[in-house]
């Protein structure tokens, strides 16, 4: 399976929103390169994601809008695109995503160019009121929430301000270009940086490049947007930040369920707890139709705050009137307002949910000390498996797969989330015939997904020692931990081996990209060497910096640099150089305690993606020079009767999960950091 070679498009993105079974038959119907306008709607219809909600007569009248001259021949690479307008209109005409994460995913994964003007004038009141003191925005704040002006000034930095009021930390504003007129290379940067801080802390973008920012496209402005705000409300529903949410179930025994559980289903599990409470006899399932008639806003805004909200507000016949009051009651306590009476009254799941969240953080109700409490204190907390799994989220999410992940270790038991990664990072390699999909009630069904993945890993040449499905189906954290990380080395190993012209073929080692980074370094007069990836000295964060140098002379400020002698320091260095990366373009989901404590599985994967985007950058003849005839023992050839892609896989048996063992050498600490998942009985203390 490591060997197989599909369809390529030019445009990887473009290539990861569609199935190599599906892009074999779409080009199928090419003739020499290009496609003919009447032939795109029987090809379209073979699509799965179309063919269920529209016709072939709808996908000629879509078509029509664009090319009236249905003999005109287009590229096979616009004809992927036309299809993804057509399945974003079919998904419309289905209602789009039906799951409590829609919010996430459908305002970026939508070509269609309506926007909702509640919804922009709300997201603007909320910048303004998060970024009014910003010094290099007060120049353009506040907006007026009436106007369009929103997106013209996302062509000047305020969505990059905005994900470090998400998420405080995210971007290092060092690395913003900040020059009241910009080049477009300088914006294009920054717009660089914006779209792959936005994936690192959660967002939805596959739909979504600098372009589009750079022309200010207002549906797409509009859903990242939404998705930084939510991200934003929602940061504190979790056990970790607010142990008192504890108090949300009645047995300890829930309490694991409770952390795993994601922070739109917290706030509907804490709003039901209130409402239950005054005596509210109708659960709340979601933020649209059951907030409509505003009985439920009602009685928790009474439950919550009594002096300013009592039950009289039911007396309103009128869902319109009763809306207003909720609302009137709710700025006495002086929560936001994110929505209108008209919002409620027609089920705006968005501006519902901000709203909700926002009562959530001005009075959320719960005890402020109880025993429930002190026992989620009192839970361990396990750092680095938190940030493993945070980083392999972001990660799978960055992917385009259909399901939004929340929580590694929940969200992957039925394998069908494992699935779709596979066929992302291996096209053509799940057999979708013998897979279940979700809701799956079954369990033996999820066990047979799980058993795919496995025999699917074995493929690739993972080591999964001693797994079958049913360890993740059971939710081993070790070994899901273990095989994501080997799925997310696998990815970026396919990537740089696709660039036949530096590897001649061979595959890529962990040795190599060790061996291309000193070299690279070297080559541009500065000093900084490592052994391996567990090099303590890069805990300081200069070889990284001199890396980059290297890659691209300007992209550093050396005047913002640190020696990294202390621990403000290094931390200083590290958020500078995960900003930098992304400025340049590579998409990084590490943190910089994972620079400065030197997490080599982290570290790997990093220097990996720098490599990969220089090797992209350079041109042909220059290529060749960046893996050397000189180097070429580096990429250890096969012996006789030895399958190439089993060498591949050599330095994954090295490294024991706990990676406890001592270095030696370069060659045996750099081909150290693959994993192997061996399935251990639990032993007792």
């Amino acid at each position: 399976m490591a060997g197989f070679v599909g369809v390529v498009v030019s445009d990887p993105w473009l290539q990861s929103q569609f199935t190599q079974v599906e892009l074999r038959s779409l080009k199928a119907k090419r003739e020499h390169g290009h496609v003919r306008v009447s032939d795109l709607p029987p090809a379209m219809a073979k699509v799965k994601s179309i063919k269920d909600a529209v016709t072939k007569e709808e996908i000629s009248s879509i078509l029509e809008e664009s090319y009236p001259d249905t003999g005109q021949e287009i590229e096979f690479e616009q004809f992927l695109r036309e299809c993804l307008i057509v399945q974003a209109k079919a998904a419309e005409k289905l209602g789009g995503a039906k799951n409590s994460s829609s919010f996430l995913k459908a305002s970026t994964t939508t070509l269609l160019h309506t926007i909702n003007e509640s919804e922009k004038a709300s997201y603007v009141a909320h910048i303004n009121a998060y970024l009014r003191d910003d010094s290099y925005l007060k120049t353009f704040l506040p907006i007026d929430p009436a106007s369009n002006e929103i997106f013209n000034i996302v062509k000047d930095g305020v969505l990059l301000k905005l994900i470090n009021v998400a998420v405080p930390g995210t971007i290092d504003e060092r690395a913003i270009n900040t020059k009241r007129v910009l080049n477009p290379w300088e914006r294009n940067e920054n717009h660089t940086l914006c779209l792959n801080s936005a994936k690192a802390i959660g967002c939805t973008v596959v739909n979504i490049g600098t372009q589009d920012l750079v022309e200010g496209r207002p549906h797409l402005v509009l859903g990242l947007i939404s998705q930084i705000i939510k991200i934003q409300l929602l940061a504190d529903l979790n056990l970790k930040k607010m142990p008192q949410l504890v108090e949300l179930v009645d047995d300890s025994k829930d309490i694991e369920e409770l952390l795993n559980l994601p922070p739109e289903k917290m706030l509907l599990k804490w709003m039901n707890f209130h409402l239950q409470k005054a005596g509210y006899k109708k659960p709340v399932t979601n933020f649209s139709s059951d907030l409509k008639d505003g009985e439920a806003y009602a009685y928790l805004l009474n439950v919550l705050s009594p002096e300013h909200c009592s039950l009289d507000t039911l007396d309103a016949k009128d869902p319109t009137e009763r809306a207003k009051l909720v609302l009137d009651h709710a700025e006495k306590m002086d929560c936001k307002r994110y929505l209108t009476p008209t919002d409620i009254v027609e089920g705006s799941t968005n501006l519902n949910l901000a709203f909700v969240a926002q009562i959530f953080h001005q009075r959320n109700g719960l005890s402020i000390s109880s025993k429930k409490v002190s026992f989620a204190e009192m839970m361990p907390d396990e750092v680095q498996a938190s940030r493993e799994e945070r980083a392999f989220r972001m990660w799978i999410n960055s992917l385009g797969i259909t399901t939004f992940v929340n929580c590694v270790f929940e969200d992957l038991k039925n394998g069908w989330v494992l699935l779709e990664v596979l066929d992302k990072v291996s096209p053509g390699s799940v057999n979708w015939k013998h897979a279940s999909k979700p809701p799956i009630k079954m369990p033996f069904r999820k066990v047979e997904n799980c058993n795919q993945v496995v025999r699917i890993g074995k493929q690739l040449k993972l080591s999964l020692v001693n797994v079958a499905g049913n360890d993740i189906v059971q939710g081993n954290k070790k070994l899901i931990l273990a095989y994501l990380w080997q799925l997310m080395r696998f990815d970026i190993m396919q990537l740089l081996k696709n660039l036949k012209f530096h590897s001649q073929g061979k595959e890529i080692t962990d040795t190599d990209i060790l061996n291309w980074a000193n070299r690279k370094i070297k080559s541009s007069g500065r000093t900084s060497q490592i052994e391996s990836f567990k090099d303590k000295s890069l805990s300081n964060g200069i070889f990284f910096l001199e890396l980059l140098s290297s890659v691209e002379p300007r992209v550093v400020n050396w005047n913002l640099v640190t020696k990294g002698a202390t621990d403000d320091e290094k931390k200083l260095n590290a958020t500078y150089i995960i900003s930098v990366a992304r400025k340049l373009g590579c998409s990084v989901f590490l943190l910089p305690e994972d620079i400065m404590e030197v997490n080599p599985k982290m570290i790997l994967v990093f220097t990996a993606s720098l490599m990969c985007w220089s090797l992209q950058q350079a041109s042909e003849d220059s290529e060749t020079s960046e893996i050397s005839t000189d180097d070429s023992s580096s990429l250890k050839a096969p012996s006789d009767g030895e399958d190439s892609s089993s060498v591949a896989a050599d330095s994954l048996s090295n490294l024991n999960i706990d990676d406890a063992a001592s270095d030696t050498s370069q060659v045996e600490n750099a081909s150290s950091i693959g994993e192997e998942i061996v399935a251990v009985s639990p032993t007792k203390d």
